[in-house]
């Protein structure tokens, strides 16, 4: 008979005493997490109106452990924020301050970390979902460009493009959203730099301006943002998601990019660096491409690009990363740092329901393991 440090799962003994990397403590400054499995922010499309609605609770709460880091879902830092998204939830009104409150305490009952990512899509929208706002959509490129929404592929029609001027205004829209996320109850947030959105755009060079060019003004703005948050609610509550490597169009070094900004980003003083690996976004596939911008910056780095738990164990054991972030093995396993515990077979992701309104369907009905 099993005693009370063994699972049964199948008829097959595990000693829940044995260590693996993932599943090691790790003090992330005023956090002190009981493992290294991160919930990647993941778009689910399942608010209404931009407002978070209350199945997003059970959604976050089955996901979450005593000492657990969750990342919530993209949410817009203004109405500009979040064209062509359809049912994606903001952090820029009363209303949704109000709404993510029962989320988060359900987070904050089961004993999690939670942080709210800030977004801004820019020009990565699709009419077709999208109502008049009586506005155009705005970008730092007057070049269209292709992005997967909701398992549909649909390339973006441009309307117009972010003036040197206007960058004040979106810096503060980022500090506000900053604002009401804590106010809101998360424990920080994180800054979304990455996937083509409107910092990662001046990141990849694609205005001519003194925002644009060289690697110094393509970090400029984004660097405005990261401390303008950091000044409001403290740079001890402020991550940043990056994907430095760009498309094959660009002939800006990648790594000096990337390295010059964790440079940056040292001197603010904030919790932590997300980075996605090259794999996910280029044709580059060369292992552990991340280690010299790891070794380059001081606080909590953070990697994520469609990783299993083997390659989730070297990265910590290597010292590549300090933390490794799931998006769609979490999404399909709500218990997946048990799972990885136990080295249980894992529930396979369904894509065709990642991005539906259903308050259920492909979202709280992945099956929990069954201990025998």
């Amino acid at each position: 008979m099993a005693n009370s440090n063994t699972i049964t799962i199948h008829h097959k003994e595990v000693d829940e005493r044995e260590a693996i990397p993932l599943l090691t403590p790790y003090n992330m400054r005023n956090f002190n997490l009981s493992h290294r499995i991160v919930l990647a922010p993941l778009t689910r499309s399942r608010s209404y109106n931009y407002v978070p609605q209350p199945h997003a609770a059970l959604y976050y709460s089955q996901r979450t452990t005593k000492g657990g880091f969750l990342i919530g879902e993209a949410s817009g830092v203004s109405d500009t924020a979040v064209h062509g998204y359809p049912n994606t939830p903001g952090i820029w009104k009363t209303e949704h301050v109000e709404a993510w409150k029962p989320i988060v305490n359900a987070v904050h009952e089961k004993g999690g970390v939670f942080f709210c990512q800030l977004w801004h899509a820019a020009i990565v929208f699709n009419d077709e979902y999208e109502p008049d706002h009586g506005q155009a959509a705005i970008s730092g490129t007057n070049n269209p460009v292709d992005k997967d929404i909701t398992n549909n592929k649909a390339t973006t029609t441009l309307s117009g493009s972010v003036t040197t001027d206007e960058i004040s205004k979106f810096v503060n829209d980022f500090k506000m959203a900053a604002k009401n996320a804590i106010e809101a109850g998360f424990d920080g947030v994180e800054i979304h730099g990455a996937n083509g959105y409107l910092l990662d755009q001046f990141l990849k060079g694609k205005v001519n301006d003194k925002y644009g060019g060289n690697i110094e003004n393509r970090c400029r703005f984004p660097l405005q943002v990261v401390k303008a948050v950091a000044d409001e609610i403290g740079a001890d509550k402020v991550g940043i998601r990056l994907c430095p490597f760009p498309d094959e169009s660009d002939q800006c070094d990648p790594q000096a990019l990337a390295i010059h900004m964790a440079q940056s980003l040292n001197e603010l003083g904030i919790l932590y660096c997300h980075m996605i690996e090259p794999r996910m976004v280029t044709q580059v596939n060369t292992k552990w491409s991340l280690l010299p911008i790891r070794k380059v910056f001081k606080g909590t780095f953070i990697v994520a690009g469609g990783y299993n738990r083997s390659e989730g164990n070297e990265a910590i054991s290597s010292g590549a990363a300090d933390l490794v972030a799931y998006g769609r093995l979490f999404l399909a396993n709500p218990d997946l740092p048990t799972r990885f515990q136990l080295d249980a077979q894992l529930n396979d992701p369904d894509p065709t329901t990642f991005c539906i309104p259903d308050p259920v369907l492909g979202y709280t009905d992945y099956p929990f393991l069954q201990h025998i």
